[in-house]
């Protein structure tokens, strides 16, 4: 695929390499939060130290308290374990706390730098890649990282913590015992380098099958795909498509659950014959008299709860992370794709606009496989009214994206009052342009906040100028709140001819000095037509306008005409000097006009 944009990006939005994950690019998240990070740490720290109290209070009962039957000291031991307890749980609500700050934190950021990175991402990314692929990515996958950045970093340290504390404790009571209790470690963390092998490529799999449900829920769920449903009675076929897709996942999952079973059931297994083995040892010990009742049971409980568990919890762990690696391959091949590039090195800034347009030499393609302009070539002077006209698929539309930089020209170069546009910011190039198109999209908010996505700032008085200039204000004063009314999902709850005028009126507000016009009075019955264009004529006056449309009577009194035949411009000048070319504009004319009469005349 060819290079789409100034910049660099290639292959359409898709990433050049495998996206680069370890786990020293995730911890880096942790970076901006290093201050929360040391208090969690000194409170795993002595979160560590506390869990070893108990143990060993208990191995004071029974081998002094209990044969002394010295009750103040039973009841002093007792209550010191309970205090113990206590102060292990404040510990751990203000550890809780401190780590679902850092957590979520980073979730938001994460989240943040996504979606902030695909807003930079070229036209031609979303035009080749699914919707419901994205939102699964911005939405599911991140949500499925989210126990291995806010709890797994905090489990980690805590349980190496405990192991490392466990383990100085217990040769401090018996380095015999200690050696038997870790002999069967080993075995716990053996299978983990296969297992999470396995979990990693099923792992990437489900998020593929995964992206397929959203599509597919994206696309039928919407209310133009739940109209065109309905509308071809095809309710039987997606379900039976949807349930196809999920019965994939289905098995995906079930083998992502099975594939780890026997390794859970290993770890169980050495949880208990790790104790047993230790009860057999100290018991040997005890029958000689080397090692007390109370040290055996101290070493019970410390291998159960601080030991065999949180070398279970790591071996988990290691399996769930290498799994998870598979999301944040998918999060980072996306935050790895190349943007565009909204700043060029050595870039001027578009100051005031006069808004003359040249094209010189211009061909372009989407891909390889086909050219869509073919060495066009056009001059449009400031204020003019340009119209692009010809069959569809011709490039009239292509020719127009240009202009903004949505896509960039494989060979030639475009200039907005001689300045070279891939020399331009970015920012300042499309502030110097508004656009309207046939597809108006309007936000499920309300008809204000509609309006000032062009000018945050925009006084409910400029509101009220703007929409009277486009002829919807009646429209929207009559609506129950004006203009704090929500107009719905892509703005449904008004007309197609509303809706257009609505997205005329928010142009206004931006007030641009070059606008391009796709197709903005197609499909539309006459009355709201002769609305939007009389709101059109507003919208140009004084303003350089590219305007396509298939209805020629909304572009005879053009300045210019440029007639544009399989990516190339067979010919140009005013409705009446293409009159008297005959040709393509001629046949075009006679065929929209031939059951009326009589023939309408430029003004």
């Amino acid at each position: 695929m060819h290079a789409m944009m100034y910049g660099g990006a290639v292959n359409d939005g898709q990433p050049v390499k495998p996206a680069n994950v370890d786990l020293r690019r995730i911890t880096k998240l942790f970076a901006p939060y290093w201050r929360h990070e040391i208090a969690v740490l000194a409170l795993m720290f002595i979160t560590a130290i506390i869990g070893i109290v108990p143990p060993l209070l208990t191995a004071r009962i029974i081998d002094i308290a209990i044969p002394q039957r010295d009750l103040h000291l039973l009841l002093l031991l007792v209550s010191l374990i309970v205090l113990n307890a206590l102060v292990a749980a404040g510990v751990a609500v203000a550890q809780g706390y401190l780590n679902s700050i850092v957590g979520e934190s980073i979730m938001r950021d994460l989240r943040t730098a996504l979606v902030s990175h695909l807003h930079r991402m070229p036209l031609s990314f979303f035009t080749n890649t699914k919707t419901g692929e994205i939102m699964n990515r911005v939405s599911s996958d991140v949500d499925n990282v989210d126990g291995v950045v806010t709890g797994t970093l905090t489990t980690i340290i805590t349980n190496v913590l405990t192991i490392s504390t466990t383990l100085v404790t217990m040769f401090i009571l018996d380095w015999r015992l200690a050696l038997i209790a870790i002999g069967v470690t080993p075995l716990m963390i053996l299978p983990l380098g296969p297992v999470g092998r396995k979990m990693f490529a099923i792992r990437k799999k489900t998020r593929e099958q995964r992206d397929q449900i959203e599509s597919i829920t994206q696309e039928t769920l919407s209310i133009s795909g739940i109209t065109l449903i309905k509308s071809f009675a095809r309710e039987m076929y997606e379900r039976t498509r949807f349930n196809d897709t999920g019965t994939r996942l289905m098995k995906l999952e079930i083998d992502l659950a099975m594939v780890g079973r026997w390794f859970i059931a290993l770890i169980g297994a050495m949880a208990v014959i790790g104790p047993a083995l230790v009860w057999f040892g100290g018991g040997w010990y005890a029958i000689a008299g080397t090692v007390t009742t109370g040290t055996i049971v101290a070493f019970i409980s410390l291998i159960v709860t601080r030991l065999y568990g949180p070398t279970a919890a790591l071996a988990g762990i290691q399996v769930q992370v290498v799994s998870a690696l598979a999301v944040f391959e998918r999060i980072f091949e996306y935050l790895d794709m190349k943007p565009e590039t909204y700043e060029p090195s050595g870039a001027t800034t578009l100051g005031h606009v006069e808004g003359d347009i040249r094209f010189e030499n211009v061909s372009f393609g989407y891909d390889d496989s086909r050219e869509i302009l073919h060495h066009l070539s056009l001059h449009v002077k400031p204020g003019q009214v340009a119209a692009f006209v010809g069959p569809s698929g011709g490039g009239k539309t292509t020719i127009t994206q240009l202009v903004p930089r949505f896509y960039a020209p494989t060979d030639g170069a475009i200039f907005i009052d001689d300045h070279a546009i891939d020399n331009v910011s970015l920012t300042s190039l499309r502030e110097a342009i508004g656009i309207v198109t046939q597809e108006t999209y309007l936000f499920h908010d309300t008809v204000a906040a509609n309006m000032r996505y062009a000018k945050p700032d925009a006084t409910l008085e400029e509101l009220k100028i703007a929409a009277q200039a486009a002829n919807i204000d009646a429209v929207i004063s009559a609506l129950p709140l004006q203009y704090e009314t929500v107009v719905g999902e892509r703005g449904h709850k008004l007309s197609g001819g509303e809706r257009q005028r609505l997205a005329i009126a928010r142009v206004l507000l931006k007030n641009p000095r070059i606008l391009i016009l796709d197709e903005a009075t197609s499909s539309l019955d006459s009355q709201s037509e002769a609305l939007i264009q009389a709101a059109l004529d507003t919208l140009m006056r004084g303003r350089t306008s590219l305007v396509i449309a298939h209805r020629l009577s909304t572009i005879v009194n053009a300045d210019i005409i440029f007639v544009i035949e399989s990516g190339r411009i067979i010919a140009s000048g005013t409705h009446t000097e293409l009159l008297a070319q005959g040709g393509l504009y001629d046949a075009l004319y006679r065929t929209q006009f031939r059951t009326t009469s009589p023939t309408p005349t430029p003004a």
